[in-house]
């Protein structure tokens, strides 16, 4: 019989997944369903140590002989940090070292109980990762245990190994072990193509070889990290998912058909490839986790990290992804590949897109913009959030966009740093609030002509007044949305940048023209100013009639 301490479970099932046998358990009661848990395993040998900083070091001389992780299990309070001397040992010996420690549970944590003292993160100097999985509440909260627990299992013993802190905190009652069989967990594989690139390509092959619905995901990556000839054999081949923000993000509107056939089981694929990092349609998000419950789920990732954004990956493969796909000769699915790209169905939304004419707003806006720069040689810079997503639409080339972390500061200052290493012109499409809060980014002498920034001024931030659940409330016009009536033309003035006004479709259409013709030794700015209101229902009139 196993612990009632779900957490706990999880964690010995996959530390049983993974391949640990052996385990150094220390006294305590705090622990006691974790040295329970690990006891009952078969497939675990358990060693009692009582003195924590000796026990340590007998895991240590344990991983060093079988050059394998081995568990150290210790109760809560000092006992954790008795651990240190051999915990920084394994860390400059590089020995696999699965420290376990039970925990009180946050709320006591400083508050003048026992053995409450901040463990998590203790030993963070001295580990390659370090995770907290407390008991958890729903099903979010249980993939984040397996995941978590999964990434530092495999950050021990991946690449240069070394020690990782697996911190448990545990609710009272202790010794409930009323589970007759431990759950079945998923478990990430990790695969090194730098260690067996042979290995990794072929295992990738296979699946792909194996499926009859593979699809390619590639979320935001550097222009060049996938090569031309590569990117166009995989489109060509494959059901590739991508934006504009992704080398090779040329295709369009697969927001729109993916919302179109989210419900349509004919679409879902059975293998997922994810490359890259974000995303940033949530309809494309939601579609891939939906089906990534049915579907074999594999990242191919340089780093090796492990960024489960499916929240069903089976496995990760470390290393440069055109080198590992490069040569690799996949067997088109030509019935699901036409379903994607030539069915009736995905042709009729591609063309409901391409007539839609938006009246004037910022969509229109950008839709224009596109159009007359889509002949030049130039760069994008998109800012966050609602103007990333209008140059989803209708971007035809690479868009630079902060997406790491997806806030609107420094949107404005990361496309004026590229205009300084760049001999063309770099174009910066922001919304207003992304704009006023790094105007700092035009105060300085840096700045030439071929910087020119496209402001869509609407007063305010209007992607947040979206929300149905808002509308009644009396914050979200001046303090959700951040309402406003500023311009930029002071800004201007004050840095000697020239100033374009366009208040209307007549005046854009003449004031783009001027915008990116102009020659200049200055920066330009064109301010479009539109209806926030407004704004919102060309976006849901747009979606609405696709």
């Amino acid at each position: 019989m196993y612990s009632d301490k779900e957490n706990v479970n999880i964690l010995t099932s996959l530390l049983v997944n993974h391949g640990v046998n052996k385990a150094i358990v220390c006294p305590g009661s705090r622990n006691a369903p974790i040295v329970h848990n690990l006891n009952e395993c078969l497939d675990i040998q358990c060693y009692p140590v009582t003195d924590e900083r000796s026990a340590g070091f007998y895991a240590l001389g344990m991983a060093q002989a079988t050059d394998s992780p081995v568990v150290v299990c210790v109760t809560s309070g000092t006992a954790l940090l008795n651990l240190l001397p051999a915990v920084a040992e394994a860390f400059y010996q590089h020995i696999p070292l699965i420290v376990v420690s039970a925990d009180r549970p946050a709320q006591w944590i400083n508050q003048l109980d026992g053995q409450t003292i901040p463990q998590n993160g203790a030993l963070n100097s001295f580990v390659k990762k370090s995770i907290n999985i407390p008991e958890f509440h729903d099903e979010e909260e249980r993939w984040y245990c397996n995941r978590m627990i999964n990434d530092a299992l495999i950050s021990c013993a991946c690449g240069i190994c070394g020690p990782v802190h697996i911190n448990v905190p545990i609710t009272e009652p202790l010794y409930e072990f009323t589970k007759t069989k431990l759950p079945v967990e998923r478990k990430i594989e990790f695969v090194s193509a730098s260690v067996d690139t042979t290995r990794a390509r072929t295992l990738m092959l296979d699946r792909f070889k194996h499926a009859s619905r593979p699809m390619i995901v590639i979320g935001q990556c550097h222009l060049n990290s996938l090569n031309e000839r590569l990117s166009m054999y995989l489109k060509s081949n494959v059901v590739v998912l991508i934006e504009p923000l992704s080398a090779g993000g040329d295709q369009q509107y697969m927001d729109e058909i993916v919302r179109c056939v989210e419900n349509d089981e004919r679409y879902f694929p059975d293998f997922i490839l994810y490359i890259g990092d974000c995303i940033v349609s949530k309809s494309i998000k939601k579609f891939l986790r939906k089906v990534a419950r049915t579907a074999e789920v594999w990242m191919a990732r340089e780093d090796g990290k492990i960024a489960d954004t499916l929240m069903n990956a089976v496995g990760v493969i470390e290393g440069n992804v055109s080198e590992l796909l490069d040569n690799v000769k996949f067997d088109k699915s030509e019935e699901y590949y036409h379903l994607w790209h030539d069915s009736a169905e995905v042709k009729n939304i591609v063309q409901k897109c391409r007539s839609f004419v938006p009246e004037y707003s910022q969509m229109y806006a950008v839709k224009s913009f596109e159009e007359a720069i889509s002949h030049h040689d130039v760069i994008r810079h998109y800012a966050n959030s609602m103007s990333v997503r209008l140059g989803c639409i209708y971007s035809k080339g690479y868009m630079y966009v902060n997406r790491g972390i997806n806030g609107i500061e420094g949107s404005l200052s990361t496309a004026a740093g590229y205009s300084l290493a760049s001999d063309k012109d770099v174009y910066c499409v922001i919304g207003d609030l992304s704009f006023f809060y790094d105007q700092n980014a035009l105060w300085n002498r840096n700045i030439g002509g071929n910087f020119k920034i496209l402001l869509l001024n609407n007063g305010g931030g209007a992607i947040f007044g979206k929300f149905e659940g808002l509308k009644d409330s009396n914050a979200r016009d001046n303090l959700v949305m951040a309402k406003h009536d500023t311009s930029a033309v002071g800004i201007c003035s004050a840095n000697h940048i020239n100033y374009i006004v366009a208040s209307n479709a007549e005046e854009l259409k003449a004031g783009l023209d001027k915008f990116i013709n102009m020659k200049s030794d200055s920066p330009t700015v064109l301010e479009v100013f539109t209806d926030a209101e407004n704004d919102m229902n060309v976006i849901k009139e747009y979606y609405t009639k696709i």
